[in-house]
């Protein structure tokens, strides 16, 4: 079982003006596979350091295997999530970003306005996801088959993906 946590970036959501559904939508999935114990979850404002904050915490004395973050990536001048997150990163883990942006833009071209990252920070993957429930879950079902594998190739416990 992997150790997950999920941070929702939202200023409505924070101020209590706006439910979230993201964070539980990526939650559920990540439950639903039986690969994942969801550690903790979070909404606070888009706020790039306390972000920083929390990832470090998260990753550096939590021990998180897994960290999503549901919002933030967009063009607006508050969406500041990829760079508070490349900003705490050892090693920077492109293809999974690349990946979901291309298989989002099957579904709307929209998706390649997506600015969200994904990192290594120690032993813990930080993945961005987009805010929208349904982009959670569009974008976190493209990578879940092969995150595990990710995860065990990062803690040590698997050998490299050439077969």
């Amino acid at each position: 079982m992997y150790k997950a946590a999920i941070i929702t970036l939202s200023d409505k959501g924070a101020a209590g003006l706006r439910r979230d559904d993201s964070g539980p939508a990526a939650a559920k999935l990540l439950q639903k596979s039986g690969e994942y114990i969801i550690e903790e979850t979070f909404l606070i404002p888009d706020d790039p350091e306390r972000l920083k904050s929390l990832l470090i915490e998260l990753c550096d004395e939590k021990g998180a295997d897994l960290i999503l973050t549901s919002g933030g990536t967009g063009f607006s001048p508050r969406d500041m999530t990829p760079e508070a997150t490349l900003a705490v990163a050892d090693r920077n883990a492109p293809g999974i970003a690349e990946y979901m942006r291309a298989r989002s833009s099957e579904i709307t071209p929209r998706a390649v306005l997506s600015r969200g990252v994904s990192v290594i920070r120690g032993q813990t993957l930080i993945i961005n996801l987009p805010g929208s429930p349904k982009a959670v879950c569009e974008n976190l079902g493209f990578i879940l088959p092969v995150l595990g594998h990710g995860l065990d190739i990062l803690k040590g416990a698997a050998g490299e993906c050439a077969r």
